[in-house]
């Protein structure tokens, strides 16, 4: 029994627990050891902003989280709440694209389908709010699932964080249709 629901403040400690599981093993083939310990501690996360506007969402298999992430109409790209700084304003569907955010699965159900089915969910709430594009910084790990999910890579870049260590990102960008009823007619 594979269950989405919102993530609720009280998740919080759970989520936190998995991203960092999944940060590291994840990573493996894709980031070296030192890469994958930064961009868990130091990027990884949950953004809690997500979080109170019901836009971040796990996934439960049998009662047990096993996934998380979610979509953002604010303008922030990436990063938990400790990268933050100052307002995250609201996004105008008509002219941004929504955010893909903090997409997480825990090692033991990987490759199982949940990171698509998460990203089709956040899709179509982002559609249903107005959004006709995705955009998303990907780390190496996700990569292939957004590309499998028709994303593109539009800029490939990299972060430094503490120790001068320097991860490799990709931002991403989706087209969408927006929701039935969200429609505008043509000028």
């Amino acid at each position: 029994m594979i269950t989405v629901r919102a993530a609720r403040p009280a998740d919080i400690p759970a989520m936190e627990a998995l991203i960092a599981r999944s940060g590291i093993e994840l990573s493996d083939g894709f980031y070296s050891k030192e890469q994958a310990e930064a961009v868990t501690r130091h990027v990884f996360g949950v953004d809690s902003q997500l979080v109170a506007d019901q836009t971040y969402f796990l996934i439960e298999k049998h009662g047990e989280l096993v996934a998380c992430g979610g979509w953002s109409k604010r303008s922030t790209l990436f990063g938990a709440d400790r990268a933050k700084q100052g307002a995250d304003p609201l996004l105008d569907p008509a002219t941004e694209a929504a955010r893909i955010r903090a997409f997480f699965v825990d090692p033991s159900a990987a490759r199982q389908g949940l990171g698509r089915l998460l990203l089709t969910h956040c899709s179509d709430a982002a559609a249903a709010g107005g959004f006709h594009t995705l955009e998303l910084a990907a780390t190496m790990p996700g990569v292939p699932l957004y590309l499998a999910c028709g994303f593109t890579v539009v800029e490939r870049f990299d972060i430094t964080l503490p120790g001068d260590i320097k991860v490799p990102l990709a931002k991403m960008r989706k087209s969408i249709a927006p929701a039935i009823g969200q429609r505008h007619p043509p000028a």
